[in-house]
């Protein structure tokens, strides 16, 4: 008789960096009933640094861990150190490798941190670009989900000034055929996409800026034409609020903030990351690494438990 576990969709599970908090959400999530009920988790991580913080913490070790190695010695939890940083892109890397050959059918990371992977000698802002660049994608984009509330964005980590200027057609339009794509993989065919406008009242008819006459309404225009169901532009003060009662399916947010104070507002910790737009669903968590919370057994794990059933979501749905 065929063992029912087999059939679970494998999910990689990336610790994150080892310094902040990603050991032991990864170890409370994967120890969830929930989670063991929908997938395979493949742990990748430093066995030595889970088996200290499980037990420092009466937390049991994972059943499948593919070791990467590093001694928990060599940092300080709850500190920047670019051994920790080195190792976390480490993990990334190889979970890449195991998406792209179908060994895996997504992948669930908990969070790294900038500053160690910077420290480390590594240049990307955050998961986002450093999957993209494995994966060998140009164009690609980050959204988030909590609840009914989904978000999709034109820039993320780039400064104010530096988004207003990225508020171009050719992105737009993208973002948009990215939203539709992905949303289409994840299971709403024809979804509605909502586009968020740049300045108040989206302009105000010209009023408050001219970037949605100019830009924002030409590129939903665009996307229409080619078969998108795409409106806008929309009030940034209101339309997220739309999305999050049903008028919507996603909305477009112009940049970073736009998107991310929404989100967190709607859930905290039950928020989660989807890099949209690569060959393999990507899953993370939507909070940072909290270093001042780092091996304490104080860490919510419910956001990395919610990435990791909605990465074998759609791993089970990428099989069918």
């Amino acid at each position: 008789m065929s063992d029912p576990a087999k059939l679970l969709p494998r999910v990689a599970i990336t610790i994150g960096d080892p310094a902040g908090i990603g050991p032991e959400i990864v170890l409370r999530a994967v120890a969830a009933a929930e989670v063991a009920a929908q997938c395979r988790p493949l742990v990748i991580g430093s066995r030595a640094v889970l088996a200290r913080v499980a037990g420092k913490l009466g937390l049991p070790l994972p059943p499948e861990i593919e070791d990467q190695a590093l001694d928990p010695e060599t940092f300080v939890p709850g500190e920047v150190s670019p051994v920790a940083g080195a190792a976390a892109v480490r993990a990334v890397k190889r979970a890449a490798e195991l998406a792209l050959r179908g060994e895996v059918g997504a992948i669930a990371t908990a969070p790294l941190n900038k500053a160690a992977m910077a420290a480390a000698g590594f240049s990307y802002p955050g998961h986002t670009e450093l999957l993209a660049e494995l994966a060998g994608v140009r164009d690609y984009a980050m959204l988030l989900a909590a609840g009914a509330l989904r978000v999709i964005h034109v820039s993320t980590h780039v400064s104010l000034a530096e988004a207003i200027r990225r508020v171009q057609r050719p992105r737009i339009e993208t973002v948009i055929r990215i939203a539709h794509e992905t949303l289409g993989r994840m299971g709403l065919p024809r979804p509605r996409i909502a586009v968020a406008g740049l300045n108040p009242h989206a302009g105000e008819g010209g009023l408050f800026g001219t970037e949605e006459g100019d830009v924002i309404a030409p590129a939903i225009a665009a996307a229409r034409a080619a078969g998108f169901d795409a409106s806008g532009p929309w009030p940034g003060d209101t339309v997220f609020f739309r999305c999050a009662r049903g008028d919507f399916d996603v909305v477009v947010a112009q940049y970073h903030d736009q998107g991310h104070i929404a989100v967190k507002q709607a859930g905290f910790e039950t928020g989660v990351n989807i890099t949209a737009g690569l060959p393999f669903f990507r899953v993370s968590v939507d909070h940072g690494t909290a270093f001042d919370l780092a091996w304490q057994g104080r860490a919510s794990a419910q956001s990395m438990i919610e990435a990791i059933l909605l990465a074998a979501k759609l791993a089970g749905q990428s099989r069918a």
